[in-house]
């Protein structure tokens, strides 16, 4: 017997992919999940963060680097929160599905 996408989300321990989407980040926790579409957003707006900083920290003068550096760090912060936190809404809600 095959497993459908719904049941494999409910299977999952959902402090592995909330932990796994905050330590090393980036979506991490989606992979466990087999979760691939949102693994492919995180990652493209990881990559567009990335891309953001490094254009916008040429215009820069060397007083603003630090701040800049800050902004950026904060900002994978954030997305690696709030990948986090809907990965663990995501196993709530397919268990719910599952009852």
């Amino acid at each position: 017997m095959t497993a459908n996408r719904t049941q494999i989300l409910a299977a999952s321990a959902g402090w592995v992919a909330v932990l796994l989407n905050v330590i090393p980040g980036l979506g991490a926790g989606y992979l466990y999940q087999r979760r691939w579409r949102a693994y492919w957003l995180t990652s493209a707006l990881a990559t567009s963060w990335f891309l953001a900083g490094a254009v916008l920290a040429q215009r820069a003068d060397v007083a603003a680097e630090s701040e800049n550096q800050l902004v950026g760090l904060i900002g994978l912060l954030v997305l690696a929160a709030v990948s986090a936190i809907e990965a663990g809404f995501a196993v709530k809600k397919a268990r719910l599905i599952e009852l």
